[in-house]
């Protein structure tokens, strides 16, 4: 929870320009983990190349804003993997952090809050999908904690849960009224004290702690002693078979002291705990199995001012997990598919225009890669292989692909010229295999291909022999300089003979469609001998 902006005329003082930043005093006794680079690590080719600048102005974590591979990669993988090299927060500190943002760097609590209840939102549903944990019950307290919960509550509702909202001392304010309104506005049920089961596991799939943030102290007092006591009641966290709902804390488990954490080793437990800008010192002391750090907006300054180490958000996550995520009984995993019913009469006649018409939602999904597949080939001796590769057009004459010609997958072809495609997309439910003969395309198709490639990508096709054996990744950089230099006036660079194009020309399609308690659909086109095509629901 951010505290109200109280500041003394020395602190007024540190806040009126950002180059007062660096004179904002830090408690001595602060220690904060290091990120430690060994010898081996130092030495690494990508860092000696200049991605990795290290000087009087940086401090360990300037990598996290390099465009690097490889070493950037392992260094963040340890970083989220291993919580002691995370910096953690004593309340004073955290405080200092809120006031800075909200003063010189120009944020507005209201962007605090949202950004930070987007980050909570975006935590559940890295963990909890809403498929199996439905319906969210968002405890939310006086102050700013409790407004990242309205926020995460409204985040929710749009991601597909269906969140209810208990808010006992409304803050009379122009912006959590707002937030009231907006859930309001979404038809969001407001539970009051009295309404709330005794019991909350009989209702709810996830209880988010939104009550209290780093700056409470103190004793909780009603109702939020009572509420804080059902929460407690609500189980160990590492217990196997724990009965619903799980428990989702804001920045701080409430009830804990923001530095000593359960004092009386009776608090709530919460499964998965969203640390908010940076970890405090109490989340040490959290045992539950999901930890992520939300809150995407550390400026440079501050990372620099408090020496953070902070693992990066992947990609546009708002969210970044600190430590290993629990080891699961594989057997256990299994997603309840809940999606829009694959019924004949609303199938497309042809397979072709099925296919335009699901490819075209996969790209509208924002699915990445759609248009990956896997390619199963087999040769004589009736040995299946598969690998991905890309789909790089298809018609009505069939589904288009480029590779080595000498590569295995060429070979196998060659022994036997009947293939089978496979497109999973995740993210919709669905899955598509076509089985067909395969043939080479024409020289021409696979010339005009290769030319509208990145020229790094045809020197790249020249540079490998395709599933030969070769000495080491050097043979694979040498050969490429090589080549680079010998087209670096511009010039055309020719379209190796053992590169090229293949289409296969499908025979049968099967469109699936995931549905609840494994009752798929499946429906299998077939050509009817008329020059149309034959629908068939399989079991799934």
């Amino acid at each position: 929870m951010r505290p109200p902006l109280l500041r003394t005329a020395k602190t007024m003082r540190c806040l009126l320009t950002k180059s007062s930043l660096l004179n904002i005093p830090i408690s001595p006794n602060f220690n904060r983990p290091r990120l430690i680079l060994s010898s081996n690590f130092l030495s690494h080719p990508s860092v000696s190349q200049g991605f990795w600048s290290l000087n009087s102005r940086t401090d360990s974590r300037e990598y996290c804003s390099r465009s690097i591979t490889g070493v950037k990669s392992m260094a963040l993988v340890n970083i989220a993997r291993d919580p002691e090299s995370v910096s953690y927060l004593n309340q004073r500190e955290a405080a200092e952090v809120d006031e800075i943002l909200m003063g010189p760097l120009g944020f507005s609590v209201d962007q605090l809050m949202e950004l930070a209840g987007l980050s909570v939102a975006t935590s559940i549903a890295e963990v909890y999908k809403p498929a199996e944990h439905n319906r969210v019950l968002a405890i939310c307290g006086p102050g700013n904690n409790g407004g990242d919960g309205l926020v995460a509550a409204r985040h929710l509702h749009h991601f597909g849960y269906k969140p209810y909202v208990c808010y006992p001392k409304r803050t009379a304010k122009a912006l959590y009224n707002g937030l009231v309104t907006q859930l309001e506005s979404l038809s969001i049920p407001f539970l009051s004290i009295e309404d709330l089961p005794v019991d909350l596991s009989t209702n709810f799939d996830i209880v988010l702690d939104a009550v209290f943030g780093f700056s409470f102290q103190g004793s909780p007092r009603p109702p939020f002693d009572d509420i804080i006591q059902r929460l407690v009641a609500l189980g160990d966290p590492n217990e196997k078979n724990q009965k619903s709902p799980v428990l989702v804390s804001v920045d701080i488990p409430s009830g804990w002291h923001v530095e000593e954490g359960d004092l009386s080793g009776k608090g709530i437990r919460p499964n998965l705990l969203v640390s908010l800008t940076a970890p405090k010192l109490c989340s040490k002391r959290f045992s539950g199995p999901h930890h992520f750090l939300g809150g995407r907006f550390v400026p440079p300054a501050i990372a620099e001012k408090f020496k953070l180490n902070l693992p990066e958000y992947p990609g546009t996550s708002m969210c970044a997990r600190i430590g290993m995520p629990p080891r699961v009984d594989i057997s256990a995993l299994r997603e309840n598919y809940i999606s829009p019913e694959l019924s004949e009469d609303q199938s497309e006649a042809d397979p072709f225009t099925q296919f335009q018409k699901w490819f075209d939602d996969a790209m509208a999904a924002a699915l990445k890669e759609p248009n990956a597949m896997a390619i199963c080939t087999a040769g004589r001796d009736g040995k299946p292989s598969s690998r991905m590769v890309l789909l790089k057009g298809f018609d009505k004459d069939g589904f288009v692909w480029y590779t080595n010609y000498e590569s295995q997958k060429t070979h196998q072809i060659s022994e036997n010229p009947q293939a089978a495609l496979l497109f999973y997309w995740g993210g919709l439910n669905r899955q598509v295999r076509i089985e067909g003969p395969v043939r080479k395309v024409s020289d021409e198709e696979s010339e005009q291909y290769f030319h509208s490639r990145p020229r790094g990508s045809q020197i790249g096709a020249i540079v490998s022999k395709q599933s030969t054996v070769i000495p080491g990744r050097q043979f694979l950089y040498q050969r490429q300089a090589e080549l680079e230099a010998k087209y670096s006036d511009g010039s055309l660079i020719p379209k190796p003979k053992y590169w090229g194009g293949y289409r296969l020309k499908p025979e049968v399609f099967e469109f699936w469609q995931g549905q609840p308690s494994r009752l798929h659909d499946r429906l299998r086109y077939t050509p009817d001998g008329k020059g149309a095509w034959k629908i068939e629901r399989l079991s799934p």
